[in-house]
Formats: C-alpha cells, structure tokens, sequence
C-alpha cells in the first residue's frame, strides 16, 4: 500500500495477486493512511477489513476473483484484483467491477487493466 509506485500515486502493489487456494496475502502499509478492504468475494467466501495504516493476513480458501480497494483512496483508483485458482465467477465479477468502476474518479483505468490479466 503505497502513495507513489509504479503505476502512479495511491496504489497496491502488486495490485493483481494470483494465488492458489489455501495461500495468503498480506497487505503491508508501506506509507500510513492505507487500509486494504474487500469489494467483491466468490460465493462463500469471506471478506475482509483491514484497518487503516495496519498490516493485514488474508487466506484464500475459495476459488474465484475477489477485488479489492483502499477506502480512504478508492475514488483515485487504488483498487487490486486477486485471482485464486480457477475463475469460476467471471460473469458475476464483472458486474461487481461495473459497480466499483463508478466509483473511481482517477486513474479509472487501472481496474480494467488488472482485471485483462485474469485467466
């Protein structure tokens, strides 16, 4: 969780993560100010909510596309996608990634982007 990366001011990075079922991320806060949220999990999986400027686990026990979003910086964009084992929830992620799309104000791109490197 970072103001500036690679790919500009308030981003993950990475912002695409591909797991395998079991595995876990954990969301370090590089720069404060930063939390790491869940938007959008498969059917029966669990989300999460990690708190501001705090480090957080999370293990991926269902397969599918979660994505994901920094509350306070969503609107500039600072979303991710995690893809963990085989995508069986394609068509219901896309809808969720409509949703979050308009709520982003900058960088609406980035969703998009992280979203063409599912498989």
């Amino acid at each position: 969780m970072l103001n500036s990366g690679e790919e500009g001011m308030m981003v993950f990075e990475p912002a695409f993560i591909r797991v395998k079922k079991g595995e876990s991320v954990t969301f370090l806060p590089t720069d404060p100010g930063h939390d790491s949220v869940s938007v959008y999990t498969p059917e029966g999986a669990s989300g999460w909510a990690g708190k501001n400027s705090k480090e957080v686990t999370v293990t991926f026990d269902t397969e599918g596309v979660y994505l994901y979003k920094c509350t306070p910086h969503a609107m500039m964009g600072m979303v991710g996608v995690i893809q963990v084992g085989e995508t069986h929830n394609k068509k219901a992620v896309k809808k969720a990634v409509k949703k979050l799309s308009k709520t982003v104000a900058m960088n609406k791109d980035r969703l998009k982007k992280y979203m063409a490197d599912v498989k």
